[in-house]
């Protein structure tokens, strides 16, 4: 097809073998088509990017979108989180005229497999995956069904398939930078090994260290030292640190109450930055300083990113939402 012509339901009918007509009556959704027919036109309607005279969203199941959400995340301390993102997908997803149908999915169980079954299941035209990363087989799969996936939450380093997160590694060098300006030079950063996102926040605090003459920068891990376990490390004195920037609030609130304690060995002056602004955050004595992530506009956006794709966006695309610094009362000033 010439690249600068608009792709016609003959179009679809050539590629799939199928008659004129039996395209019409899919893409209108009308009886007497079946299921796997209906939805090979689809895809094939969202591939060419077909637009019918009525517009993209004629076409039957292009406004239906599911969304998976791990469990875990959704009921522990990050459910804060997560709801936020979900109410942020839900109203863009209303406003857009998407049905959007929310699961929450154990995290240990999601395969490839489970997730075909829950596109079937719901009769989805779009994925997005809140806190999952993307594999090599999800994308294969996306492209051959034609169902768009965009991971909320997350990040494609392979760019195989399109994600909404927060500005990760701007927010880390932020947080550090805070830290930097208050004076302190020996600083610690607690965090986890695997997600790409957080792997940004590690390259966000390298940077701001690497930028300050004398600034040293200490690396823990989570699979090296359990939040308790650092916690006691840095009251014996095995750290030369006087400040710490955590990779999430919850590990940050956890160790609270032992760095701020009267009989810390600790100086006053010791001080603390967490990241995302979870309610908790707000909550602790003394309020945590704090990395702010904008859930809701994160949920919008992901709406707003499959739309595009479901209208027939093909550029896998990486969109970061804009953090800010909380300053709370955990940040001190050397002198």
């Amino acid at each position: 097809m010439p690249p600068n012509r608009r792709a016609s339901q003959a179009d679809i009918a050539e590629k799939l073998g199928v008659s004129v007509s039996t395209v019409s009556r899919a893409l209108a959704n009308e009886i007497g088509i079946s299921d796997g027919v209906r939805r090979e036109v689809q895809r094939v309607a969202r591939s060419l990017g077909y637009r019918s005279k009525h517009g993209p969203a004629s076409v039957a199941g292009d406004r239906r979108a599911l969304a998976l959400v791990p469990l875990g995340s959704a009921t522990s301390g990050l459910s804060g989180f997560y709801f936020g993102i979900v109410e942020g997908m839900q109203a863009q997803a209303a406003a857009a005229g998407v049905q959007l149908e929310v699961r929450l999915v154990k995290e240990a169980a999601v395969t490839l497999d489970l997730i075909t079954k829950q596109v079937a299941q719901t009769d989805a035209g779009g994925l997005l995956l809140a806190g999952i990363d993307a594999w090599s087989d999800l994308a294969a799969w996306s492209q051959q069904a034609g169902i768009p996936v965009v991971l909320v939450n997350g990040s494609d380093p392979d760019m195989r398939v399109s994600s909404v997160s927060p500005a990760n590694y701007y927010g880390a060098f932020m947080a550090t930078q805070r830290l930097l300006d208050a004076g302190h030079r020996r600083i610690l950063h607690y965090t986890h090994r695997y997600r790409p996102t957080i792997r940004q926040r590690q390259r966000g605090f390298e940077t701001a260290i690497s930028r300050t003459p004398g600034a040293v920068g200490t690396m823990v891990n989570t699979d090296e030292r359990q939040t308790g376990e650092l916690l006691r490390d840095l009251l014996a004195g095995k750290y030369d640190v006087t400040a710490a920037f955590i990779w999430n609030d919850i590990a940050a609130v956890e160790m609270l109450d032992g760095i701020y304690a009267p009989e810390s060995p600790l100086p006053r002056s010791f001080s603390i930055i967490g990241f995302d602004d979870l309610p908790i955050a707000g909550m602790a004595t003394p309020r945590l300083s704090t990395v702010h992530v904008d859930r809701e506009a994160i949920g919008r956006a992901a709406i707003n990113l499959l739309v595009q794709h479901l209208e027939g966006e093909t550029a896998v695309q990486q969109l970061e939402i804009g953090v800010s610094m909380l300053i709370g009362e955990t940040v001190s000033t050397l002198a």
